[in-house]
C-alpha cells in the first residue's frame, strides 16, 4: 500500500505521558474499551457518556467518532450532527487547566468550545461540557478526608502555583450535582493511579484509582470502564475492602489483563500490570477473562473472579486447575513459616557495627547478602532487637522482602534465600523463614523455594515487588527431612504436560 504524502498522524499516539501515575491512553486502547460496548449505544441521540478523568481528551473524541456515525441517518446534517453529540451526549472533568485544555483540543478542535474555531456552534462558554474547576483537598487532622493527600505536602501555602491534584471528581460527597444530577449510560475513562503522601519516604504513595471507580458506581451508570492498576488482585495498600467489592461484584461481566504493561502502554513500567474492565449495571454473570501477552492473546475465558475458597483474583487462566490440585485450605501453608516484614524490628537504612564489642552482638544480614552473605562481618547489639526473638537462636532462611516486579516474561518471582545460621537477624530487607530443627533442614527448604513449582504458586498471589507472607499462601508446606526438585513435586500433585509446560514458560531459573 502507498501512504499519501498528505498523511497527518494522530497526535494522541504521540503524547509524552506525564508520569507512570497519570498516563495518557493510546487511542488504539480507547477503541478496544469502547468495543466492550453495545453497538446500539452509538446508534443512539439519548446516549450520555462521561469522562470524569480528562487527560487528552482522547475518550470523548473517539466516543464523538462512532457517535458520528451512528446518527447519520437520524441527523443526516453533519454540522447538526455534530452539535446535537458535543452538547447533549459527550461530557467530561478534566484533571488539570492544562489536560482541560488539550481534551477540548481535542473534542471541539479548539482549546475553547465556544471559540471561532470550536467545531461546535451551540456553546456560550468556554468550557462546553468539559470543565475544569481547580479545587482544594479537605484537610483533617493533617489528611485529606477524600483521598488521603498529606497537609505537610498538599497543603495550599506549601503549593503555591504548584497543582494540588485534588480531583474534583472524588473530592465531593455528591458526585451527582457535579452536571446537574444528569443520568450517565457510560462512565469511561484512565483515572490517576496513586498520590503521593508525604509519610515515612518522600515518595511514599497511596493508591487513588479505587476511588474513582467507587464514585463512579454512586452514579448509577448502565456501563462503567476503567483502566487501572492490575495490583488490586491480591494486593495493593488499603485495597483489601476494594478487591473483596470487586471480586465478589458479578456485574463485572469483562476484564482484559496485561502483566506487562508496556503491551497495553508502549514504554511504561507499571509494576504487577494494568488491566481494563467492562461494568454491566444490568447484567449480572460470570466474567469474560482475556490475557494479553506480547501479541499472543489468551482466552477469553469465562470464570468466577472469586474461585471458591480463594480471596483474591487468580489472574493467568491456565493457573485454576493447578491451584486445584495444589492447593488445600484445610492443610498447613508455607504462609505459616513465613515472618511478617521487618522481622527484628531493625530498618534497611541501619548499617550495624564493623567489629562485635559483645557475646551478646549478633550477626547482622543487610540488603545484597543474599549473593555474597558469607563475606558478612556486620554485627548488631542485641539490645537494638525489638522483635523477632524467637528466631535468634534458631536456624533459619532469610528472602528478600522485595523482589523483581510481576511484568517480565519469564518471571523471577524471588531473590535467591540463604542459609541464617543461629545468633544471626536481619534488616526489613529480609523475611525469615522457619525456625528448623537444623541446617539440613533449612538447604532443603532452600532447595524448595529454588523450584520453578514454588515460585510459580507465589506469583498467583503476587502482583508487586513486595514478598508479604500472604502471598506463600497457595503453596504447600512440605517435609524437609530431604531436598526438593520440580520433578518430584509436579509428580506429587499429578500435574499434566501442559501444566508443567505452563509452569515451565512462566518462571526462569534461579541461578
Amino acid at each position: 500500500m502507498i501512504l499519501s504524502t498528505n498523511y497527518n498522524p494522530d497526535v494522541l499516539t504521540c503524547l509524552a505521558n506525564l508520569s507512570n501515575d497519570e498516563v495518557f491512553t493510546p487511542p488504539q486502547v480507547v477503541n478496544r474499551m469502547l468495543d466492550m460496548l453495545p453497538a446500539e449505544l452509538f446508534r443512539s441521540k439519548e446516549t450520555k457518556f462521561l469522562d470524569p478523568v480528562s487527560k487528552s481528551g482522547v475518550f470523548l473524541r473517539e466516543i464523538a467518532k462512532r457517535l458520528m456515525i451512528g446518527l447519520e441517518s437520524q441527523i443526516p446534517d453533519i454540522h447538526e450532527r455534530a452539535d446535537h453529540i458535543l452538547t447533549h451526549q459527550v461530557f467530561g472533568i478534566a484533571i488539570t487547566e492544562l489536560t482541560a485544555l488539550t481534551s477540548r483540543r481535542s473534542l471541539y478542535c479548539s482549546k475553547y468550545a465556544n471559540s471561532d474555531y470550536s467545531i461546535c456552534r451551540k456553546f456560550s462558554d468556554k468550557d462546553g461540557n468539559l470543565r475544569f474547576n481547580p479545587i482544594e483537598h479537605k484537610f483533617v487532622d493533617g489528611k485529606c478526608k477524600y483521598c488521603g493527600a498529606s497537609e505537610s505536602v498538599f497543603g495550599k501555602k506549601l503549593r503555591k502555583e504548584l497543582e494540588s491534584h485534588a480531583y474534583e471528581f472524588i473530592h465531593t460527597d455528591k458526585p451527582e450535582k457535579l452536571f446537574g444530577n444528569m443520568k450517565f449510560d457510560v462512565i469511561i475513562g484512565n483515572p490517576p493511579y496513586q498520590i503521593e503522601v508525604g509519610v515515612e519516604k518522600s515518595d511514599y504513595a497511596i493508591p487513588l484509582y479505587h476511588k474513582f471507580i467507587q464514585q463512579a458506581k454512586k452514579l448509577n451508570p448502565r456501563f462503567l470502564s476503567m483502566i487501572i492498576p492490575a495490583r488490586w488482585y491480591a494486593g495493593g495498600r488499603g485495597l483489601d475492602a476494594f478487591r473483596s467489592e470487586m471480586l465478589n461484584d458479578k456485574r463485572i461481566r469483562v476484564i482484559h489483563d496485561f502483566p506487562d504493561s508496556s503491551d497495553c502502554f508502549s514504554g511504561v513500567n507499571i509494576r504487577g500490570g494494568v488491566c481494563y474492565f467492562l461494568w454491566n449495571r444490568d447484567n449480572e454473570g460470570l466474567c469474560e477473562i482475556t490475557t494479553h501477552k506480547g501479541s499472543e492473546i489468551i482466552g477469553p475465558v469465562i470464570r468466577p473472579l472469586l474461585e471458591e475458597g480463594n480471596d483474591t483474583f487468580i489472574r493467568y487462566n491456565q493457573a485454576i486447575p493447578i491451584i486445584q490440585k495444589v492447593f488445600n485450605p484445610n492443610k498447613d501453608s508455607f504462609a505459616s513459616i513465613v515472618s511478617s516484614q521487618t522481622p527484628f524490628g531493625i530498618v534497611s537504612s541501619y548499617k550495624g557495627i564493623n567489629k562485635k564489642s559483645s557475646n551478646t552482638d549478633l550477626i547482622l544480614y543487610k540488603s545484597g547478602h543474599e549473593m555474597e552473605h558469607r563475606g558478612q562481618t556486620a554485627y548488631v547489639p542485641i539490645g537494638n532487637v525489638t522483635r523477632g526473638h524467637q528466631y535468634i537462636h534458631q536456624h533459619k532462611v532469610y528472602l528478600g522482602e522485595a523482589s523483581s516486579a510481576v511484568g517480565s516474561f519469564p518471571h523471577a518471582i524471588l531473590t535467591v534465600p540463604f542459609y541464617g545460621e543461629p545468633g544471626s537477624v536481619c534488616t526489613q530487607s529480609y523475611l525469615v523463614i522457619g525456625p528448623f530443627e537444623n541446617k539440613v533442614e533449612c538447604e532443603n527448604a532452600i532447595s524448595y523455594i529454588k523450584t520453578k513449582f514454588f515460585r510459580f504458586m507465589v506469583l498467583q498471589r503476587k502482583n508487586t515487588q513486595h514478598n508479604m507472607s500472604h502471598v506463600f499462601k497457595f503453596v504447600p508446606l512440605q517435609d524437609f527431612s530431604h531436598p526438593w526438585t520440580d520433578e518430584m513435586l509436579y509428580e506429587m500433585y499429578g500435574l499434566t504436560e501442559n501444566e508443567i509446560a505452563f509452569i515451565e514458560s512462566m518462571i526462569r531459573p534461579m541461578e
